[in-house]
C-alpha cells in the first residue's frame, strides 16, 4: 500500500495517496466515498486490486485525494460545509500537485459513491470543461427498493443505533460477502471518520439533474450487478445516463460480480481496467482534437 502525503491549500491540509509515473498517458484523480479515505483506491495487502498499482502499470499517474473533511482536513471539516469551497479546494490541490509534474493528455476524474457529489460538481464547474472525462460509480437517483425504508430521508442515522440495522447496512454496503477478500469485507481496514457535513451532502442527488446537464466531457456511469444501495439494472443505468445531456458521449457499465464497493472486490482489477480503458479513449479524443486544431491553424 502506498504512503499518505499532505499538501497545504489555502491553510487547509489535504492528504492523498499517489502513484506518479515519469511520462503519464494522463492523470486519474480518484475521489473516495463515505466513511473511508484514499485507501479505498489502494486495497490493503492486495496490490492486484489497487487502482494506484494498476494505473501506474498502464502508464497513468493516479492521485487518490482524501476529500475535503476527510483525513488530514477532518478537524477543519466545520469550515468545509459549502460545496463550492470543497470544489475549489480539490481543484487547488490538483493544481498544486501537478504544477511541477507532467499530466500527459490531461486529467480524468473518477468518483465513487458519496464522492460522486464532489466529482459531478467539479465536472459541472467551468474548470471541469478541461477534464478528459468523468467516471462515477456506486451512486444514483433512487435507493434500491430493498433498502429504501432505512436509506431514504436520512433514516439510516437513527437506525444505525440498533444491531439489526447495523447488520443490514453492512449487508447492503458489503454484500454479498463472497465478492470481497475476507479481510477487506466490512471495511475495517479502510474506515475513516466522516465529516458532519456528509449527512446533508447526501441530498445532492436532488441536484443531480441540473449538475449533470452542465457536464461537457465524456461520462461513464458504473454500478455493480449486485448493487443494493442504489437502484440498479439497465433502466437505472439509463435513467442516470440520460441526465448528462451536454456530454459528447455517455457510457453505462454494469460491472459483473461486483457489489457497491467496486474498487475493493475480487473484480476490482476488471473494473479498473474498464475505467482506464475509457480514460484512454478520452485521451485519444483529446489528442485528435488537438491535432485537428493544429492542422486548422496551419491551413
Amino acid at each position: 500500500m502506498t504512503d499518505r502525503h499532505v499538501v497545504d491549500v489555502d491553510g487547509i491540509s489535504l492528504s492523498y495517496r499517489a502513484s506518479w509515473v515519469p511520462e503519464p498517458r494522463a492523470v486519474v484523480l480518484a475521489l473516495h466515498g463515505g466513511a473511508t479515505s484514499s485507501t479505498y483506491f489502494d486495497c490493503p495487502d492486495h496490490p492486484r486490486l489497487s487502482l494506484l498499482h494498476t494505473g501506474a502499470a498502464l502508464g497513468f499517474s493516479v492521485l487518490a485525494l482524501d476529500r475535503p473533511g476527510y483525513g488530514a482536513s477532518h478537524e477543519r471539516a466545520d469550515q468545509l460545509t459549502d460545496p463550492a469551497r470543497r470544489v475549489d479546494l480539490a481543484y487547488a490541490a490538483l493544481d498544486r500537485l501537478l504544477a511541477q509534474r507532467p499530466c500527459g493528455a490531461g486529467v480524468f476524474l473518477m468518483a465513487h459513491s458519496a464522492g460522486s457529489e464532489l466529482g459531478v460538481r467539479m465536472a459541472a464547474d467551468a474548470r471541469g470543461h478541461d477534464l478528459l472525462g468523468l467516471e462515477i460509480a456506486g451512486t444514483g437517483r433512487h435507493h434500491h427498493p430493498r433498502s429504501l425504508n432505512f436509506l431514504e430521508f436520512g433514516a439510516e442515522d437513527d437506525l444505525r443505533r440498533s444491531g439489526r440495522a447495523r447488520a443490514r447496512l453492512r449487508e447492503v454496503l458489503w454484500g454479498p460477502a463472497h465478492l470481497y477478500p475476507p479481510e477487506v469485507a466490512g471495511g475495517a481496514t479502510i474506515a475513516a471518520a466522516s465529516p458532519a457535513y456528509e449527512s446533508a451532502a447526501r441530498q445532492w442527488r436532488y441536484e443531480l439533474p441540473e449538475l449533470a446537464a452542465r457536464v461537457r466531457v465524456p461520462v461513464q456511469y458504473s454500478l455493480g450487478d449486485h448493487e443494493e444501495v442504489w437502484s440498479s439494472g439497465p433502466e437505472a443505468l439509463a435513467d442516470v445516463a440520460a441526465l448528462f445531456t451536454a456530454a459528447p458521449r455517455v457510457r453505462v457499465n454494469e460491472q459483473p460480480d461486483s457489489g457497491h464497493n467496486l474498487s475493493l472486490g475480487y473484480s476490482a482489477r476488471a473494473y479498473h481496467l474498464k475505467v482506464l480503458s475509457f480514460a484512454e479513449e478520452c485521451a485519444v479524443a483529446r489528442d485528435n482534437a488537438c491535432a485537428q486544431a493544429r492542422e486548422g491553424r496551419a491551413g
